[in-house]
């Protein structure tokens, strides 16, 4: 049984089991704990459009700040991250309607949702730490925290390419800290194309699958 598997188990018997007062064989807790992650899956590929709106943000900036600073030479090559506050009231405008429709909650979801609250407050606290020491020494922080919560994000619901591709962002983000400033911005765009874009798309392309299996 795996970790993750274990903790569940867990989970079931402390809380689960005493509160219904009804005992699950070894074989019940573990097809319990798949279908807590089946739902959990389901739930976030339907949730697909944050890694995607995110992901394209992200990449958008990244590639329009370098066009601005290495090859027009702008001084204001930073506005390209004025797509970030956009993305932002986008990304409230779909929590808002995600919440009206949102049905499934489990453990894991739970977990999810946690995690990306510390990853998304671990960015603003970067932010606020950098426009004081300097933004040249952001890139590998940035997307050793995509890492995190991609390859976390990836395992919890086992799903592959979304656990590789965090993976991938781990040497990516050493990688980064050996180039310059300006190319560390192309490896970020590259790390969230890996660990956001591509993901996301797959994510979506299977909970398509899965309307269609069910329908």
């Amino acid at each position: 049984m795996c970790s993750l598997q274990r903790l569940n188990y867990v989970i079931i018997h402390l809380y689960i089991m005493p509160s219904k007062e009804q005992y699950f064989s070894p074989a019940e807790s573990l097809k319990l704990i798949q279908s807590m992650i089946d739902k959990t899956k389901n739930s976030i590929s339907d949730k697909s459009h944050y890694f995607l709106l995110w992901g394209w943000a992200i990449f958008i900036g990244c590639v329009l700040q370098y066009w601005l600073k290495v090859i027009v030479n702008w001084p204001q090559h930073y506005y390209a991250w004025l797509i970030t506050p956009v993305a932002l009231v986008v990304h409230f405008y779909f929590t808002l309607r995600d919440k009206r429709k949102e049905k499934v909650q489990t453990y894991i979801g739970e977990a999810f949702r946690y995690l990306w609250i510390s990853i998304g407050s671990s960015f603003m606290v970067l932010a606020f730490i950098f426009s004081h020491i300097g933004w040249q020494y952001c890139y590998p922080f940035y997307i050793l925290f995509y890492a995190i919560g991609t390859y976390v994000s990836g395992s919890l619901i086992k799903f592959k390419p979304l656990k590789y591709g965090g993976l991938v962002c781990f040497p990516l983000a050493a990688v980064a800290e050996l180039l310059s400033s300006d190319d560390q911005i192309l490896i970020l765009a590259l790390a969230v194309m890996l660990s956001y874009i591509i993901p996301g798309y797959l994510l979506r392309q299977q909970y398509k699958k899965q309307l269609k299996h069910n329908g």
